[in-house]
């Protein structure tokens, strides 16, 4: 691999990204790990021999060694992250915060946001759209509120604005008390009418205050200043299948998870693209899954994941190589596949539907779906064949130890 990595999911999320970039960060020098969207939804599991960290805000390559740098586009949830760093702590990694750098410019997810989301998914009783309930889709929309000069009464992304929206809080605001406390006292205000009146302003100003001055935060081009001193692996969150723009909507998240901002972050800079899926498909709560397999659930055994409050019941089927296709497409190609969980067997994909995919309401025709299904006795030369890229990374279990990197074989 020559250059920079970029990982990125090719699914619904949870298909072994954290694992492919801990495997990156133990097998040669990596400089940092930078988080190039997304924000605390994210759950990356890592095992290292009788240690086990879901991953949310800092990167998979901390058990490693590796230092951790969250980009503009990351939204940053400060109490979250502070109990993360507890938690990697508990674990053996020294004073975890001293490996995290955080741009100025990226958005605070605060509380105010959480409960707006959790209040507008409850309202949505059976036609939820599938949220982690984290605060990240009303952290974009606020932001955006103010980009478009939105006044109440508007609609902004199916959503109206009931209040006057203000400037939203970034990271950098955490060492400006008087600023601070202006945007939450705006954001606080606006909110008030769908969730009450939220946590105290004073409280978060002082909490995020002690933040500031507990990590590093960044100004200009750190990514840059980074990339100069050695290689960076770009850890994506979610899947390219719940992209904002890619994605079926309204089963999507509130952030590009195509590599569009890691090439955006780097530049000029060559890098890989490597991207992940799983030898079946899975899916977190709502939204469509033509090849879903409800009869025998034990053949896609998971360990790490559950069924969430907000996020609904953990699903799995067989591989789906139409949406596969998709995604890498999505992506503008990828140079490289990671598959994970090659531990499992009987595996069969879909190679076709019963139609093909049309250029409009994705969504809708993917909902009802009959997929073509054929055994897949070797996943990896498959998906070599089918994708026409090699496969770099394997993993056959959830530790570290069962992931190989490979040399890339010249052509």
């Amino acid at each position: 691999m020559e250059g920079h990595i970029i990982v990125v999911g090719l699914g619904f999320g949870d298909e072994g990204k954290g694992a492919v970039v801990d495997a990156l960060c133990h097998d040669g020098a990596v400089t940092a790990v930078v988080r190039f969207n997304g924000g605390a939804q994210a759950a990356h599991n890592v095992v290292v021999g009788d240690r086990h960290h879901t991953f949310s805000q800092f990167g998979a390559g901390t058990l490693a060694g590796v230092p951790t740098h969250l980009s503009r586009h990351v939204l940053v949830e400060p109490i979250a992250l502070a109990g993360e760093s507890e938690d990697l702590a508990a674990l053996g990694v020294a004073d975890p915060l001293r490996l995290l750098s955080i741009d100025a410019d990226a958005l605070l997810t605060t509380p105010l946001h959480v409960a707006a989301n959790r209040a507008r998914e409850d309202a949505r009783g059976h036609s939820r759209h599938g949220s982690c309930g984290k605060g990240i889709g009303e952290t974009a929309w606020y932001a955006l509120l103010a980009e478009r000069g939105a006044v109440p009464g508007d609609t902004v992304e199916h959503q109206r604005v009931l209040g006057v929206p203000g400037p939203p809080p970034t990271v950098g605001d955490c060492a400006r008390p008087s600023v601070l406390r202006s945007k939450l006292d705006a954001l606080a205000r606006f909110y008030e009418p769908l969730i009450g009146a939220g946590t105290s302003v004073d409280d978060l100003v002082a909490l995020y205050r002690d933040f500031a001055g507990a990590v590093r935060v960044t100004t200009g081009d750190e990514v840059g200043r980074l990339a100069d001193r050695g290689r960076l692996v770009f850890e994506g969150a979610q899947g390219v299948l719940l992209d904002q723009w890619r994605g079926f909507h309204p089963h999507t998240t509130w952030s590009t998870v195509t590599p569009d901002n890691a090439r955006d972050l780097l530049g000029h800079r060559r890098a890989t693209v490597i991207g992940v899926t799983r030898t079946y498909q899975t899916r977190h709560g709502a939204g469509p899954f033509p090849t879903e397999d409800r009869t025998v659930p034990e053949r896609f055994p998971e360990r790490h994941n559950g069924t969430g409050e907000y996020q609904g019941s953990w699903r799995a089927g067989h591989l789906d190589a139409v949406l596969l296709r998709y995604a890498v497409a999505a992506c503008g190609g990828v140079d490289a596949l990671a598959v994970t969980h090659l531990d499992v067997g009987g595996l069969k994909v879909a190679t076709s539907y019963d139609a093909p995919l049309p250029s409009a309401r994705l969504t809708e025709f993917l909902f009802d779906r009959t997929p073509t299904l054929v055994d897949m006795p070797d996943p990896v030369a498959w998906l070599e064949e089918d994708l026409g890229v090699p496969v770099l990374i394997t993993g056959a279990g959830p530790d570290r130890a069962d992931y190989a990197v490979r040399t890339p074989v010249r052509r």
